[in-house]
């Protein structure tokens, strides 16, 4: 077994981890709550009525509960399609994940008590996708 053997299966599930983890973001944090949209518009629940059950630090979002479920969908589509790249091992799906990460650890501080579930997922995905790329590669050449 040759020595980049190692580091390239080490990478290989580091990369689907992260994948797992984007993917399972994707579904669970982005795609319930777009999904729940189309329900609760269907059977005609007010969105101020939302608002006193289930509350963000910013009052702003408590407000406009349905906006921010409907964009929830573009979330969605970007963090699967984002997954689905890393597992086909395509550098687009890399990137594009990295970006999610990185827009969802800068947003999370906005969107709590919910965001610190996103920070987990997304820091922990963020870390593997880093350490897949780069391992133990050192900063400096000596």
């Amino acid at each position: 077994m040759a020595p980049t053997d190692g580091k390239s299966r080490t990478s290989r599930t580091q990369l689907k981890w992260a994948a797992g983890l984007q993917f399972a973001q994707g579904v669970l944090m982005e795609g319930l709550p777009f999904i729940g949209l189309f329900v609760m518009l269907a059977m005609g629940i007010d969105a101020g009525m939302l608002s006193r059950g289930f509350s963000f630090i910013v009052p702003f979002f408590d407000d406009h509960l349905y906006l921010m479920m409907a964009i929830s969908g573009v979330f969605v589509a970007l963090r699967i399609l984002g997954s689905i790249g890393v597992l086909r091992n395509r550098q687009w799906g890399y990137v594009l994940s990295l970006i999610n990460c990185t827009v969802t650890l800068a947003l999370m501080m906005f969107m709590l008590p919910a965001g610190m579930v996103d920070g987990i997922l997304s820091g922990g995905a963020l870390v593997l996708l880093l350490m897949a790329k780069y391992g133990r590669t050192p900063i400096l050449e000596d």
